[in-house]
């Protein structure tokens, strides 16, 4: 009751977002970009289920101009009433993968879950839909027959907004896009095509929204991986330094493959070796086993020099890794923190990502308190 009254005494345009990834980071670029034409307000981390999305409508002041609002689920029927209760002009959909499978027959059943986020668009109201995606024309059809501007984004030709070259550099990712026949040139603060792809839907939103298109790219600037989805942090080590890219809130199978080739892409800042710690993925059902074991090619492509493994699901996978890559399996995150902590040397770039019920946070905090800079800070008392 309190996020329908929220949502009936604002005049704010909203925009609603879900994805089976990548929702959070296309959130935090939309109030990113949306921040550049007016007060914008987005749901804070991923508030985004039954309490979440009513709390953070609750939360947005009534002068905003734009609403930001993600919206999750695990099970059908979840986004439908979600969507009602936010009624977006815009609606992005920012990917379908199989994602929480565990809880549906097929992807086909992730996708129609997904297209419930169109059951709470305004008339008139848009969408924006993955163009490069299995499911895409699944999408376009429910969206077609609720009446919806439909915008499509992507890679491929035929996409309405369509990402060109993308080079992922140590300060930023250089993109260039064409959105409607204008062609675009910009950079993100944010590392990796796969973030190069989800502002290519960000500028779809807006071009939606009728706003100026030159005017939303300095936004991007201030778009950075948030904290656990893929921030980087330098760390000053007995010795020298290392990179630490904490991925550590969440996995799954497409998630994954776009770190691996984040850390592939990107030089290793100080010269030294690759090192991956990747954790179960979660809710993937039957086919969970299957799914780990397929990674492997996509570590091996990131040129891994060293990967350490937690979990049960990803037993397999370590299996089928080159002797030189493996470096210690473990059945838990904490069984995994002495072993990690004293393999890392100056120089290394250490990714480390999995499920949040796998508990990578434990080895994130363990290479933190390598830093002798922060252990120093806090002697210091400050």
């Amino acid at each position: 009751d309190l996020g329908r009254a929220s949502r009936a005494r604002t005049g704010a345009t909203i925009v609603a977002v879900t994805g089976s990834v990548g929702k959070t980071s296309t959130k935090e670029a939309l109030r990113a970009v949306l921040s550049q034409f007016g007060a914008t307000y987005a749901s804070v981390g991923n508030l985004n289920n039954q309490w979440g999305a009513p709390l953070s409508l609750s939360r947005m002041p009534q002068d905003s101009r734009f609403g930001v609002f993600e919206l999750g689920m695990n099970h059908a029927g979840e986004i439908s009433p979600l969507s009602q209760m936010v009624r977006p002009q815009v609606a992005v959909i920012t990917t379908v993968e199989p994602v929480h499978i565990e809880f549906f027959g097929s992807v086909e059943g992730i996708a129609d879950a997904k297209a419930e986020i169109f059951d709470g668009l305004l008339p008139g109201g848009a969408v924006v839909l993955p163009f490069d995606n299995a499911h895409f024309a699944r999408l376009e059809d429910k969206a077609r027959r609720m009446g919806a501007r439909i915008l499509s984004f992507g890679t491929k030709d035929g996409a309405w907004a369509r990402l060109g070259e993308c080079q992922v550099t140590p300060q930023g990712t250089q993109v260039t896009a064409e959105i409607g026949g204008k062609r675009l040139r910009y950079r993100i603060a944010a590392l990796g095509a796969h973030q190069a792809l989800n502002s290519v839907a960000v500028l779809a939103a807006a071009f939606a929204l009728d706003l100026d298109l030159d005017h939303a790219l300095p936004g991007f600037g201030a778009f950075e991986a948030l904290k656990g989805r893929g921030r980087r942090e330098t760390l000053h080590i007995k010795g020298g330094e290392i990179e630490l890219i904490d991925e550590g809130y969440n996995a799954s199978p497409a998630s994954v493959r776009a770190a691996l080739r984040l850390l592939g892409e990107l030089p290793t800042t100080f010269g030294g070796r690759r090192i991956v710690v990747l954790g179960d993925m979660r809710e993937l059902g039957e086919r969970g086993a299957q799914l780990h074991r397929e990674l492997a090619p996509d570590l091996s492509a990131a040129k891994v020099d060293q990967a350490f493994l937690v979990g049960p699901l990803m037993q397999g996978l370590y299996e089928l890794l080159p002797n030189t890559m493996r470096a210690g399996h473990k059945p838990n995150s904490d069984a995994m923190v002495e072993t990690l902590v004293a393999a890392i040397r100056p120089g290394d770039t250490v990714l480390i990502k999995g499920s949040l019920g796998t508990r990578m946070a434990p080895l994130v905090e363990a290479v933190r308190a390598l830093d002798k800079s922060a252990a120093k800070v806090a002697a210091n008392g400050h």
